[in-house]
């Protein structure tokens, strides 16, 4: 049927992302205290379809889907989604959904303006697996980026109830403030590995007419990324950083990552 393209089914994981995140705000409001797998189930769901419109269009393609800002956006948001349905499988680890849902529904909703998804040619052209791998590492690294970021949300919210000695904080199903620094700074150090090995075989990539690598918008902004997160592993490993300002700096990280991914595709002539 018409109706379940890979579009329409993304459109699906989408409203599912939303509905995870509504019911999130009455699993913020009852401080976790109940342990519920509703918001689980939803995420899912959502993760399921998801994966149904990336087979689609990959199957469409004969490619990895990451040809376009819409298909390397969304290729980011179930490498997100996934790991954190896998994250909430122990015990104490499960309400990270309600902090992953609200993220897969805002950037799903951007990632649906048809502008990003233009239409493919009748032979699109592809560099084979080293390609594929080049976009997979990379867009797996912005994955562990993101959930780092909701790990350092959760860890902020939990030490703010501690500080103000909420009864909430000692009886949340989050886990402690000390497992959850110790969560962002491994997802940290995963997503940082893997954005190096993707900007290595980026670098082994063939390109038109020479075009120089290290002059690319979307290459400078990726290396810039690159000294973010450096800097905080090592200020926060080697140098002592406090666990809030880590925190604090993964999220703003992350936050710059979502708010200028599309600029530098822009004006990119690597990946435009």
């Amino acid at each position: 049927m018409a109706w379940f393209t890979d579009r329409h089914c993304f459109l699906l994981a989408v409203l599912l992302y939303g509905s995870a995140t509504v019911y999130s705000v009455f699993l913020w409001r009852k401080g976790f205290r109940r342990d519920d797998w509703v918001n689980y189930f939803l995420l899912a769901a959502g993760v399921a379809l998801h994966t149904l419109a990336m087979t689609k269009r990959g199957l469409s393609l004969n490619a990895c889907p990451v040809n376009n800002l819409y298909e390397a956006t969304t290729f980011l948001l179930w490498a997100l989604g996934l790991a954190s349905l896998a994250y909430a499988l122990m015990p104490r680890f499960k309400f990270i959904c309600a902090f992953a849902a609200p993220v897969l529904f805002t950037v799903g909703i951007f990632a649906l303006m048809p502008s990003l998804d233009p239409p493919h040619g009748p032979k699109p052209e592809f560099s084979g697996a080293l390609r594929s791998l080049h976009a997979a590492t990379i867009l797996q690294a912005y994955g562990a980026f993101g959930l780092a970021a909701v790990a350092a949300v959760m860890f902020l919210v939990e030490q703010r109830d501690l500080k103000l000695h909420k009864l909430r904080a000692l009886l949340s199903f989050l886990p402690s403030i000390q497992r959850l620094e110790l969560i962002a700074t491994r997802l940290v150090a995963v997503g940082f590995i893997l954005l190096t090995v993707g900007l290595v075989v980026g670098w082994l990539l063939p390109r038109k007419d020479g075009a120089a690598y290290f002059a690319d918008a979307k290459v400078l902004w990726s290396g810039l990324l690159w000294l973010v997160y450096l800097e905080a592993l090592v200020a926060h490993k080697f140098f002592g950083r406090p666990a809030r300002r880590f925190a604090v700096g993964v999220i703003i990280a992350f936050a710059f990552l979502l708010l200028t991914f599309g600029i530098t595709n822009h004006f990119s002539g690597l990946h435009n």
